[in-house]
């Protein structure tokens, strides 16, 4: 990496830190200390996913004219303010407003930082580049909620407020960090996919237009909702209600489920950089309608408890391993597809699909806690249509956009067959 992509990974693990830190403990922080309620506590999560929903549908024109370095840096900015008021707010509606605050600052933050990513990379090191991203990503979590634990007390407001204070300061440490990068004048981005001359107009009337683009959408819609929407809602429930599963297993599962990012992610990398990434994606869908399966085991009742715990922390062991080969893969996917100048409203659009996709992912949980085998059965066929999804996408892509590796690996054999052909033959 050079000293560009390493201060942009430092802001991704920075910005991931930020979430980790406070967000766990938002609902203890309003609910109980705050003594606002459950409701009040609710309104400002809804608040939250809100400030990502009305932020996103303007900030990719804003990249794309403006560059992504002074988005980043204001959203950075928007976001320590919302810290600090948070931590300084002692009714119900500077809460929520704060919350709104963060929540859009630091979902602005998301698609700007992958268009830094794209214009510092090369179609050679995107995929590698945007799989770093993505453990920075889940090791800034972990470190984030590690250490918001052992500063917050219920008994002192006063370590909430310090927690959200050191959050805003990071906010503006991360502001500097991304402010001294040094952007390419010319950025490195290759328009794998020939534009659709169908296409024509600018912004969101472009992207849908773009049918590879939407198709990419739907199938981003269901990976977040069936998977990252269900963690901290839906299966939890599932788990707790129906399989007996324990507080404690649960954070097992999920400390599985990050430990398998950290020893997979550069495990698969090689594997899923050779292959297509519409396949990749496929078998994704395959993992994960085995984890929903399995998941349903360890709620049917037979067996011990701990066969019930081992069957519930495998499932989130594999949502993991699936996880990481989406990252090299999806990302990289959005920013070869994206036209020439439009960057960041891809990478914004996507953003928002997600944001959209976790915002409905507690739906699950009543169906996850009162209806368990049917939750677990519309799970496990979300999952297979997730591999059919992806097939149908792949008939959509070129092969400079599907396989990139195979393309360059091609190119690199023709050219040295070419420069043979053309040298003299001897006497």
């Amino acid at each position: 990496m050079g000293a560009a992509m390493r201060r942009i990974q430092a802001g991704n693990a920075l910005t991931a830190f930020g979430i980790g830190f406070t967000v766990p403990f938002l609902y203890i922080y309003v609910a109980q200390v705050r003594d606002l309620g459950a409701a009040t506590a609710t309104c400002a999560f809804i608040a939250f996913a809100l400030g990502a929903l009305v932020a996103l549908p303007f900030t990719g024109r804003v990249i794309d004219r403006r560059g992504p370095v002074p988005v980043v840096a204001g959203a950075a900015v928007l976001a320590s303010a919302g810290a600090l008021a948070l931590g300084l707010s002692a009714s119900a509606v500077p809460i929520l407003l704060s919350a709104l605050a963060l929540g859009a600052g630091q979902a602005v933050m998301q698609p700007a930082l992958a268009t830094m990513i794209v214009w510092c990379s090369t179609p050679e090191t995107r995929t590698r580049s945007f799989a770093l991203q993505f453990f920075m990503q889940n090791l800034g979590l972990g470190i984030g909620g590690l250490i918001g634990g052992q500063i917050v007390d219920e008994s002192r407001p006063g370590s909430f407020t310090l927690l959200f204070g050191i959050e805003a300061v990071m906010f503006l440490v991360l502001a500097g960090v991304i402010l001294s990068v040094r952007m390419p004048q010319v950025p490195s981005i290759t328009d794998a996919m020939p534009k659709d001359p169908a296409a024509r107009g600018g912004g969101w009337r472009r992207l849908l237009r773009h049918k590879a683009m939407v198709q990419l959408c739907v199938l981003g819609f269901v990976l977040f909702f069936a998977c990252y929407g269900q963690f901290e809602s839906g299966l939890a429930a599932y788990g707790t209600e129906a399989a007996g599963i324990s507080p404690s297993t649960l954070g097992f599962a999920l400390a599985a489920n990050t430990g398998a990012i950290v020893i997979a992610q550069f495990a698969v990398l090689k594997l899923v950089e050779r292959r297509r990434r519409s396949r990749v994606i496929a078998l994704v869908g395959l993992i994960w309608t085995v984890a929903w399966v399995i998941a349903g085991f360890s709620g049917l009742g037979h067996g011990s408890a701990v066969m019930a715990a081992g069957a519930f922390i495998t499932t989130y062991a594999l949502f993991g391993i699936g996880e990481a080969m989406l990252s090299p893969t999806v990302a990289p996917l959005v920013a070869d597809l994206a036209p020439e100048g439009s960057v960041g409203q891809y990478n914004s659009a996507f953003a928002l699909v997600k944001q959209m996709a976790l915002a409905l992912g507690p739906l699950g949980v009543p169906v996850g806690a009162g209806l368990p085998m049917l939750y677990i059965g519309i799970f496990a066929l979300v999952s297979l249509g997730i591999v059919g999804l992806a097939l149908r996408l792949g008939k959509q892509l070129t092969p400079a956009q599907d396989n990139p590796y195979a393309v360059r690996q091609a190119a690199q054999v023709r050219v040295p067959a070419a420069e043979r052909a053309s040298e003299p033959v001897a006497a």
